[in-house]
């Protein structure tokens, strides 16, 4: 793993701290979220648990049916299987510091970069298959009530 190494996926950039895939620990990496950026959809994670911690701007950040506005300081986490979202609706970047346990990896992000990058419209069918080998599922659409 290389420490310097940036994945841009879109305008969002990860910078992974500490990649815990070759040992099936704990995974850190830092993100970078411009404000307005575009985001992964709301999802779940099958395998991991989820630490989000703001450094720096605020980040609106969903859990499950509780949303909240994070600023410095502040974070919430993710257990696994509960769907969530996150996006800067703000006016300055943002950085968070994220841990994941255990880690899906640097590679995973690698991959979603390619999808993501490629140009043209997303293809979220290529999107969803990185995804799922990994152990995430979006988010179905909310379905209004009968």
């Amino acid at each position: 793993m290389n420490p310097d190494e940036v994945i841009k996926a879109g305008q969002l950039e990860i910078r992974y701290l500490v990649d815990g895939t070759a040992t099936g620990s704990m995974g850190v990496f830092e993100l970078t979220l411009p404000p307005g950026a575009n985001v992964p959809p709301p999802h779940s994670h099958r395998d991991n648990e989820e630490f989000f911690y703001v450094v720096e701007g605020a980040v609106t950040y969903s859990v499950d049916a509780e949303t909240r506005d994070l600023t410095p300081g502040e974070w919430m986490s993710t257990p696994r299987g509960s769907v969530h979202g996150f996006r800067n609706v703000g006016s300055q970047t943002a950085r968070a510091i994220v841990v994941l346990t255990p880690d899906i990896g640097a590679q995973y992000f690698r991959e979603v970069a390619a999808v993501v990058n490629a140009g043209g419209p997303l293809d979220k069918a290529k999107l969803v298959a990185v995804m799922s080998r990994y152990g995430l599922t979006p988010a179905l659409p909310a379905q209004p009530a009968a």
